[in-house]
């Protein structure tokens, strides 16, 4: 009797904490929905904040190139590595090349490239963010009447916005040299044929559909990032615990966004009757 009471006490405790986990999640999600919904209408007010717009693209888009590049190359030269030795056994070699590029336009580029760029430019949102509000110099601009909204965050999310589709047409480009160098010049594989099944399978819409994650992406990395950053407490503890927590749910999200982004894509392509 008393082992068949201390079982359902501890049912009973676990229940409670995943219903609390629930609870928490959902109110979570609400507050960060009504912080987008918020940020994203202050976009056009008054005075205009373009120049922290462009201060802001440079900083996720000019500096994250490198990175990107490198990132895109190798993913490049080891995928084409291992797609060869998988169509060597069933002489098919020729299907290396539109294999790598439809991988790399519609998943792998716009997911690594937004795991990246979250990693780098999220993190330190959040990081300066953070800083910013235990300093108490966001409070200090809302003091002199600044809409710290507009100001800190609007501009990072139009950046983002703008930035991850451009770095994600540089991550296919670099990503497909790193394939034309492996296939054609170190497995000898015919260049004009890399090439003309290449052209014969991808189509603008799979470039479109990588670029279009990309976009989601960026949005919703600088969203969450610039939260955990705004609304950081507890000293220099909660500036490490917010950038963490940021870059985290970041590259969480973007992995199970891209299914969802993946099926919506493919849902309008059918509504609209591109095959």
């Amino acid at each position: 009797m008393a082992l068949s009471e201390t079982l359902y006490k501890w049912i009973y405790k676990l229940g409670n904490l995943v219903l609390r986990s629930i609870r928490g999640g959902i109110s979570e999600t609400g507050k960060i929905v009504l912080f987008f919904n918020e940020s994203v209408r202050l976009i056009f007010a008054k005075p205009s904040r373009f120049p922290e717009i462009i201060r802001h693209m440079e900083f996720i888009g000019n500096q994250s190139v490198g990175i990107i590049c490198l990132t895109g190359m190798f993913t490049g030269l080891a995928l084409s590595f291992q797609l060869y030795l998988g169509f060597k056994l069933f002489n098919a070699v020729n299907m290396v090349g539109p294999t790598v590029a439809l991988g790399i336009t519609r998943e792998l580029g716009p997911v690594l490239t937004g795991l990246i760029v979250a990693a780098r430019a999220g993190g330190a949102m959040a990081a300066r963010l953070g800083t910013m509000r235990v300093n108490e110099q966001i409070d200090a601009l809302d003091v002199m009447g600044v809409n710290t909204k507009q100001y800190l965050i609007s501009p990072r999310i139009v950046a983002a916005l703008i930035c991850m589709p451009l770095l994600v047409a540089v991550f296919d480009f670099v990503a497909m040299l790193g394939s034309y160098f492996l296939c054609v010049k170190l497995v000898a594989i015919d260049e004009a044929v890399f090439w003309q099944k290449i052209a014969d399978f991808i189509e603008v819409k799979h470039i479109n559909e990588g670029l279009v994650k990309g976009m989601i992406f960026g949005v919703y990395f600088a969203v969450i990032c610039t939260y955990r950053g705004f609304n950081t407490t507890g000293g220099a503890k909660g500036v490490g615990d917010a950038t963490n927590q940021g870059v985290v749910q970041s590259m969480v999200g973007i992995i199970i966004l891209d299914y969802f982004a993946t099926n919506l894509i493919r849902f309008y392509y059918n509504v609209m009757g591109i095959s």
